[in-house]
């Protein structure tokens, strides 16, 4: 259950390895414009990655309606699963079976048996997670500087290396611009 949370927060928030490792139950965010999603309406990354020798980098990454799914997903797991492992007063949100904070190595295992499970090839990385995320929120139509906000891009070149869009969407974009630009021979003008 653990793991299967786990890796659902990674996808739903586009996280990196120690991003969501690091998160603690305080970090879990109420969004006034979502208060649908109660106290999973975003996460707030204490520990993202840092530049050039300055501090982690913080975000506030919001529960896209796309994927929020996640909103149960983590209620359960905090609700009713994290508790049986007796965490004590650690803030872990992701907690092992001794009470203690995941390993970046226990993160991998996690993926590395759903990839197994799942069937998929050993290229794939917990990363691919992340790059599978951003190419979703672009194909969901999102704007370039919201997506980059989200995974804490500070160029939206950066950004656009993780997008990987399908071809349905490419045909989706074609035939919307299509549209858009002749509207007059739709019409029978």
């Amino acid at each position: 259950m653990r793991d299967s949370a786990l890796l659902k927060t990674v996808y739903a928030y586009g996280l990196r390895r120690n991003e969501a490792r690091m998160l603690d139950l305080p970090d879990l965010r109420r969004t006034p414009k979502a208060p649908q999603y109660r106290q999973y309406g975003g996460v707030f990354v204490r520990c993202g990655k840092a530049s050039n020798g300055s501090p982690p980098k913080r975000r506030t990454v919001l529960t896209v309606p796309e994927m929020d799914w996640i909103v149960d997903v983590l209620d359960h797991w905090v609700t009713e699963i994290r508790p049986l492992l007796s965490p004590g007063s650690l803030p872990a949100l992701f907690v092992t079976e001794r009470a203690g904070r995941m390993s970046l190595r226990g993160l991998d295992n996690a993926f590395e048996q759903a990839r197994a499970d799942a069937g998929l090839p050993q290229e794939a990385d917990l990363h691919a997670l992340r790059h599978s995320y951003v190419t979703h929120l672009v194909e969901f139509d999102y704007p370039e500087k919201f997506v980059s906000l989200q995974v804490g891009h500070a160029y939206a070149s950066t950004t656009a290396i993780y997008t990987g869009v399908s071809d349905e969407y490419r045909n989706r974009l074609l035939q919307r611009v299509l549209n858009e630009r002749h509207a007059d021979l739709r019409d029978g003008q």
